[in-house]
């Protein structure tokens, strides 16, 4: 006779056979450079705390400020009962800093990923993807009834014979992640625009890796190409560079905005933003615009790690982006690592199928600007003893 909780013992048990059980760490404090970890405090360098402003005072004292002022939720979904007046300045600020016209927000980057395909393109139209797209990206193509195409990462012929096969659509999408966040490789953004408007093509950026620090100004990934004012959309978080709590939203042209309003399931269903939360990516957004200082920090903490790296033995994966791929293969190998450094006092993840490619594992060392050059130096050393360790344990 079948059984459903035998079936998924199985499937548990092939997944921990093969390497590939993911477990999750309690941390005891708050995300910052430094954690507490299995009672013992670790430097962290897995978070997307890119900024160094998961804890900053300032943030956590307007977010306090906030519980007074405006309460702890809204008990409704935005067109009911659930906007105030702050909800609609942080889309104000949020348009204005990524140089588009309107912004709506949503209770996470997935949503706002997910709500957007569905609600703008129809089975008239075509959405061509980027093949390392975010998992929400791939999800919210999947709701749509559009016509999918899909092209090598990075891949511009391929992406030029798609747009050629889809002239006939109605409309035509081109969906790419700004940084793709397993590699940290940057999307070529000026030559996705170029192609879009040779072919009457809209351009939509997930540039959630990228907001706060990239570009002159921390507006991401369309500033530093050059573009902004080329690419027809953009998505992103509030829980990464931006304070890293909570939300995502949608920067586009207004028309995009107020259609989404109307018809994007996600936001019409789903409660608003806390009022605590919106706050403190307010106060996120003035200490981004005057973060030159943190930007050039973070720059050159990553630049550091990777000399170094590459200097201890290490194989990369080639960027200048914070996100640094270090290279291990072997599912197993990448999670004995990850726990090996642990025990150097250095939190890190190992990613592994289904996140990242069969045979592609590796630990995803991601730089912030709250690391010291002594906590770079620290992480560097921290992998060439973990290496020792498990080579030694290999051996044994």
């Amino acid at each position: 006779m079948y059984s459903i909780r035998a079936s998924i013992a199985d499937e548990l048990a092939e997944i921990e056979a093969a390497g590939l059980t993911k477990r999750e760490r309690a941390i005891d404090s708050p995300q910052a450079a430094s954690v507490v970890a299995n009672g013992a405090e670790v430097l962290n360098f897995c978070s997307n705390n890119y900024l160094g402003l998961a804890d900053d005072p300032r943030i956590v004292e307007a977010a306090k400020t906030a519980l007074d002022e405006w309460g702890f939720g809204m008990a409704s979904v935005r067109f009911i009962c659930g906007t105030q007046t702050q909800h609609l300045e942080l889309e104000s600020r949020l348009a204005s800093f990524l140089g588009q016209e309107a912004c709506i927000l949503y209770s996470s980057c997935f949503d706002a990923n997910g709500g957007l395909f569905e609600t703008l393109l129809d089975a008239s139209d075509a959405v061509i993807s980027d093949a390392l797209n975010h998992a929400s990206i791939i999800d919210g193509i999947r709701l749509s009834k559009a016509k999918r195409y899909r092209y090598a990462n990075r891949d511009m012929a391929e992406l030029e014979a798609h747009l050629q096969d889809a002239q006939g659509a109605r409309r035509r999408l081109i969906v790419t992640d700004g940084v793709f966040s397993m590699d940290g490789y940057l999307a070529p953004l000026e030559a996705i625009c170029d192609l879009a408007e040779r072919y009457d093509a809209m351009v939509m950026v997930d540039d959630s890796h990228a907001v706060g620090f990239t570009g002159a100004t921390g507006a991401g990934t369309p500033e530093l190409a050059g573009v902004q004012h080329r690419v027809d959309i953009i998505s992103g978080t509030l829980g990464k560079a931006l304070g890293g709590a909570s939300g995502g939203y949608i920067a586009a042209r207004a028309e995009i905005v107020d259609l989404l309003r109307q018809r994007s399931r996600p936001y019409l269903f789903s409660n608003a933003l806390a009022p605590s939360v919106v706050a403190g990516s307010l106060k996120a957004l003035d200490l981004v615009e005057g973060a030159g200082e943190l930007r050039e920090q973070l720059r050159r903490n990553t630049e550091h790690f990777r000399a170094g790296m590459e200097q201890a033995g290490f194989e990369l994966l080639p960027g200048e982006h914070p996100i640094t791929a270090v290279m291990f293969h072997d599912a197993r190998l990448a999670a004995e690592m990850a726990d090996a450094m642990l025990e150097e006092g250095v939190y890190v993840t190992a990613f592994s199928f289904p996140v990242v490619p069969r045979g592609e594992a590796r630990i995803r060392v991601q730089l912030s600007a709250a690391h010291s050059d002594a906590d770079v130096d620290r992480a560097v050393a921290a992998f060439a003893a973990a290496r020792e360790r498990v080579a030694g344990s290999s051996a044994r």
